[in-house]
């Protein structure tokens, strides 16, 4: 059986008849998250999909196996919910309350595309959404911070937080120490001139007050 284990870099290009004549590995999006997987092609050969841990594969991706040859990604059909408004609060509304549930979300022009859910479907319908079932591939977008793979829509939110926070503290770190540094600096002085006004009369209110005590 062969391994696949590497997959190329979406900004290397490569010759469209090369790709095309690579046989195609067709997987639903759940299957796309997962790094470790025994799949077959559409040529109906069996293959290990052996890949960095956190990898998400998406539609058109190409993959290369330990023979050096080339496999390409296809986004599988599956049952999904198209959502759709008459209006773009409705919508706005709709996606709001997906993504307060932290529930992967394909965004496309005036529509939004969801694992089949029946319970989220029933939802979106009170929200004044026109939800329709479909058989299509679903591609969700990634995580903002690079994000996207998930062990459960928790953890995904979970990942997704604390690469936000990594970079708010790469972007903002420096000057959070300067300003702790600056601190450092007032109290010093702060208690320098606490001491000499004690020592030399009531000029500072708070000296004069502690003279009293």
């Amino acid at each position: 059986m062969r391994t696949i284990d590497k997959r190329i870099a979406p900004n290397v290009r490569l010759a469209a008849t090369l790709v095309a004549r690579a046989p195609a590995l067709t997987l639903a999006y759940d299957a796309r998250c997962k790094s470790r997987l025994a799949a077959t092609l559409d040529t109906g050969e069996d293959v290990a999909l052996v890949l960095p841990r956190g990898t998400v594969l998406r539609d058109g991706d190409v993959l290369v196996a330990d023979d050096g040859a080339l496999v390409r990604v296809a986004a599988a059909h599956e049952a999904v919910l198209l959502v759709r408004a008459p209006d773009a609060l409705t919508l706005t509304r709709a996606a709001y309350h997906l993504g307060n549930r932290h529930t992967p979300v394909e965004v496309g022009a005036g529509c939004l595309k969801l694992e089949y859910d029946p319970a989220l479907a029933d939802m979106l319908t009170r929200l004044g959404a026109t939800v329709e079932r479909a058989s299509a591939p679903f591609q969700p977008e990634a995580g903002a911070y690079g994000g996207g793979h998930r062990h459960g829509h928790d953890a995904t939110f979970a990942e997704d937080y604390a690469l936000a926070q990594q970079v708010f503290d790469e972007h903002h770190g420096h000057s959070h120490s300067h300003s702790h540094s600056h601190s450092h600096d007032h109290d010093h002085d702060h208690d320098h001139d606490h001491d000499h006004d004690h020592q030399h009369g009531p000029s500072c209110s708070h000296g004069h007050h502690h003279g009293h005590r």
